[in-house]
């Protein structure tokens, strides 16, 4: 069986437009220490890190693509994949645990039909788990674009879920 690997490559790259980060490169790519720099910039950029964005920087800036994949999937800040418009982090910390972050990840789940690392087809949500947010006090506790939901329970949960839906549907129906 023959690989096609590259024919996929070809069809993402014609999605994205890498020039979009020559004045990234063009700030930092001479800077010495700066690879979290522009990988933070790129990420910014298209909403994560674009595999074939590793290559490109290698090739203007002479750094090593090696380095470069070992720092962008070294870091959980980076993103080797597409999230969704809502990116969901939910707190496994100590006290989330304690106080049913399990119920919240098992109501997330059923309510979007995905587990933990999934988008949805729609495109509408990601779901990570997260070491800790530091929101102990309030647990359990997700946090979604930067705003922080607490003293959840499932049905708040999912509330917050089609609430956050209905929101993003309507700006696509807007659109």
């Amino acid at each position: 069986m023959a690989c096609n690997c590259s024919n996929k490559v070809e069809e993402v790259r014609e999605l994205v437009d890498l020039s979009l980060i020559d004045p990234i490169i063009e700030k930092y790519g001479k800077v010495k220490g700066a690879t979290i720099t522009i990988l933070q910039g790129v990420q910014e950029e298209y909403g994560y890190i674009p595999s074939e964005s590793l290559t490109y920087i290698a090739q203007k800036t002479g750094m090593k693509e090696a380095k470069l994949y070992g720092v962008a999937t070294f870091y959980t800040q980076f993103r080797m994949n597409p999230v969704g418009k809502n990116l969901i982090l939910l707190c496994q910390g100590t006290a989330c645990h304690v106080n049913g972050a399990s119920t919240i990840e098992k109501a997330i789940c059923e309510e979007l039909g995905i587990t933990e690392g999934e988008t949805t087809p729609d495109k509408i949500f990601t779901f990570t788990n997260v070491a800790c947010l530091g929101c102990c006090s309030l647990a359990p506790v997700m946090m979604i674009n930067g705003e922080t939901y607490a003293k959840l329970t499932p049905e708040k949960t999912v509330e917050v879920l089609r609430n956050l839906r209905k929101e993003a549907q309507s700006e696509m129906e807007g659109k």
